[in-house]
């Protein structure tokens, strides 16, 4: 409500002006992560407690596969275009290009990547990574979940994964958009 003039009577705003002012709102919101600034830190020590007393560290029965079999699966879709939703040659997103490696070779991963990080032992130090360890990663879009991106951790600081402008790729992990985005990688196999 608000007041014109010297009426003292009140008048009210149209709907579609509240409504305008809403979407504009909500549009401003969306955007505003993605203009962190350069080395701002992203991930939260609360945000990741919670995403851990949540449940993770399940077990994956991965049978007699070996991690360069799973590495040379996600390897044949190098160049795949990226699509949400996407499993196979023709287009995936980030967890299913591991979902699709790992299938492979008859190991059931989840399809999402949130679901994906709660399987295996974490590894918070980058240096303990090894070659085949899922790599995860916060705050790559906008979404209520904590772990939004996925990769396959290939050794030598790189990792195998479907970026959104550039298809299946890899990348050095300390590329700065990931570097600060980093949040544990997973061993899932012993």
């Amino acid at each position: 409500m608000r007041m014109t003039g010297n009426n003292s009577s009140p008048t009210f705003m149209p709907k579609s002006w509240l409504l305008m002012i809403l979407v504009i709102s909500v549009g401003f919101a969306s955007c505003s992560r993605r203009n962190l600034p350069t080395g701002s830190p992203v991930v939260t020590d609360s945000r990741m407690k919670a995403f851990i007393d949540s449940g993770t560290g399940k077990k994956l029965d991965t049978g007699r596969t070996k991690p360069e079999q799973v590495i040379k699966s996600a390897h044949r879709f190098l160049g795949t275009p990226h699509c949400m939703g996407g499993i196979t040659e023709r287009c995936m997103d980030c967890s299913g290009l591991t979902y699709a490696s790992f299938a492979e070779h008859k190991i059931e991963l989840p399809r999402r990547s949130q679901d994906q990080a709660r399987y295996g032992r974490i590894i918070t130090d980058r240096s303990a990574l090894r070659r085949g360890d899922l790599v995860f990663f916060t705050l790559s879009y906008n979404t209520a979940d904590y772990i939004t991106h996925v990769g396959i951790f290939l050794g030598n600081n790189r990792f195998i994964h479907a970026s959104t402008s550039s298809g299946v790729i890899i990348t050095p992990l300390d590329n700065p958009w990931w570097n600060q985005r980093f949040v544990f990688g997973t061993r899932l196999f012993q």
